[in-house]
């Protein structure tokens, strides 16, 4: 098993859990929009909370099981480092763990 992590919002996260997969690419974006789904390496979310999420003061780190997705991942380049990249929808079940983001952000992976 490969874990990877997206950061998201309650409300967004209540809708996948009802439609049975998440479509969200990033923040206030579509897979539909940007053709793959964000996501981070361990060492890569508190990065990526502090630059697209610092005004959010509810937010949840899903935790993906890679071998759980339908979806290819990628590893690209995207600014300054290798991010990875999911190519269709997260299926609510490659989801083992849905954590509730201290506000201080300190219950995130270094």
């Amino acid at each position: 098993m490969t874990v990877i992590y997206h950061l998201t919002e309650p409300a967004t996260w209540a809708a996948a859990v009802a439609a049975g997969e998440y479509t969200m690419s990033t923040r206030d974006t579509t897979l539909a929009e940007e053709g793959y789904i964000h996501a981070s390496l361990p060492d890569q979310v508190r990065g990526v909370a502090a630059r697209y999420y610092a005004d959010v003061p509810e937010l949840l780190l899903l935790v993906i099981d890679t071998d759980e997705l339908d979806a290819e991942v990628k590893l690209e380049q995207a600014g300054a480092g290798v991010f990875p990249h999911i190519y269709g929808p997260i299926r609510v079940a490659a989801v083992r763990e849905v954590v509730e983001v201290a506000p201080d952000r300190s219950n995130l992976p270094e």
